[in-house]
């Protein structure tokens, strides 16, 4: 599954223009409790865990949150890690806007790490392409796409009418 990049998009875009620079980390070790004090201070919808040497060992998010915790009476003074996406999908500062977009819908993934190296360079998200870049078709596009990716296919079928 490819995002379908608008004609006339400069879909060579330097991601390192579209990406935010500051990124919300904590320690495998944080609480969920923890984690979401820090969301909730920083105003942003996930935290990158890293490790001593600052790479990227899981990503929680807020769905995380609400989905795993709340909804299914999770400890919130368990460590953050135990609920983290890991391994982390991440993009490269190298990569461009195209192939950002890409790599989100194929996992079907609305915010992405970006390394430099090893290290965290910065974070996108799906807002971040639609705002930076300008363009909203290609948000839409790759939300249609990846809320499909993410949901059952039986959402899907062809229920007559």
């Amino acid at each position: 599954m490819d995002a379908r990049i608008p004609r006339g998009y400069s879909a060579r875009m330097d991601i390192r223009s579209v990406m935010t620079q500051s990124v919300v980390t904590a320690s495998p070790d944080a609480t969920v409790r923890e984690t979401a004090a820090l969301m909730r201070e920083r105003n942003v919808g996930s935290v990158v865990l890293v490790d001593d040497d600052d790479r990227p060992v899981g990503l929680i998010t807020d769905r995380d949150l609400a989905i795993t915790v709340v909804a299914d009476a999770r400890d919130p003074d368990e460590a953050a890690a135990v609920l983290a996406s890991s391994p982390v999908v991440s993009a490269t500062v190298e990569m461009d806007v195209e192939e950002v977009a890409a790599l989100m819908v194929r996992h079907g993934i609305r915010r992405l790490p970006v390394l430099d190296g090893e290290r965290i360079a910065g974070m996108i998200t799906l807002d971040d392409l639609a705002v930076r870049t300008g363009d909203h078709e290609l948000a839409y596009n790759m939300t249609s796409q990846i809320t499909r990716a993410s949901l059952p296919d039986f959402f899907f079928h062809d229920r007559g009418g």
